[in-house]
C-alpha cells in the first residue's frame, strides 16, 4: 500500500506542476492575497474529484462518448483565447492598484474562471482520468487503488496550496504596476499556447 500511495504521489504531483493555465490563475491570486484558500481548494477538489473518477474507470466515458474530446477542446480552446485575450487587456488599459493592495475581484467571479479552466481543459482529463487512471490498474487489491488514489490526492492539495500560499514571498516584488502587467502579459502567453496546443490537437 505504501508504494502506491508512493506512486500516486509523485506521478499526480510530477503531472500538475508544469505551469498551465490553472496553474498560473492559482499563482495570480496568491501574489494579489486573494481569496487563497478557496481557490487553492477547488482547484484541489476538483482534481479529487477527477482522480478518483480516473482510478475508478471513468475514462471509459471517451469510448462511449466519442464527440466529448472534441467538444471539451473546443471550449478549452475558446476560454483560453478568451482569458489571454482579457489579461492582455488588463496589462494595457488595466489600473493594479487592487491588485497592489490586495484587493481583487469577487470570490464568484474567480471561481468561475477557474471552474472554465479546470472543467474545460482536455490536458487535466488526459492527466487524471486517461493517465491516472491507466496507472492504477496495475493495483489489483481495492485497497491499493484507494492507496494510489489518496497519495495522488494528497499531491494536489500539497500543490496547490503549495503554490498559493508561497506565491506571498514573492508578493513583495509586485508592488508596482510593472510587474503585474509583466505577469499579465506572461499569463496571456501561456493561455495562447495552450489554446494553439489544443488547436493543433484537432
Amino acid at each position: 500500500m505504501t508504494s502506491a500511495l508512493l506512486t500516486g504521489y509523485a506521478t499526480s504531483f510530477a503531472l500538475i506542476l508544469a505551469i498551465g493555465a490553472q496553474n498560473a490563475m492559482v499563482l495570480r491570486q496568491g501574489l494579489a492575497r486573494s481569496h487563497v484558500f478557496w481557490v487553492c481548494l477547488f482547484c484541489a477538489l476538483s482534481d479529487a474529484i477527477l482522480i478518483i473518477l480516473g482510478v475508478a474507470g471513468f475514462s471509459l466515458a471517451s469510448s462511449r462518448f466519442p464527440s466529448l474530446p472534441l467538444f471539451l477542446t473546443i471550449g478549452g480552446t475558446l476560454f483560453l483565447v478568451f482569458y489571454g485575450l482579457k489579461r492582455l487587456y488588463a496589462a494595457y488599459f488595466g489600473e493594479y492598484e487592487g491588485d497592489i493592495k490586495g484587493k481583487a475581484q469577487s470570490l464568484g467571479a474567480v471561481i468561475v474562471s477557474l471552474a472554465a479552466v479546470t472543467w474545460l481543459n482536455p490536458h487535466v482529463y488526459l492527466d487524471t482520468l486517461a493517465l491516472l487512471g491507466a496507472i492504477s490498474a496495475q493495483y489489483e487489491p481495492t485497497s491499493e487503488k484507494v492507496a494510489f488514489a489518496l497519495g495522488a490526492t494528497m499531491a494536489s492539495f500539497s500543490f496547490f496550496f503549495g503554490l498559493g500560499y508561497g506565491a506571498s514571498f514573492l508578493t513583495p516584488y509586485f508592488k508596482s504596476a510593472k510587474m503585474w502587467r509583466a505577469l499579465d502579459i506572461g499569463i496571456a502567453v501561456v493561455m495562447f499556447v495552450i489554446a494553439f496546443g489544443l488547436v493543433m490537437s484537432l
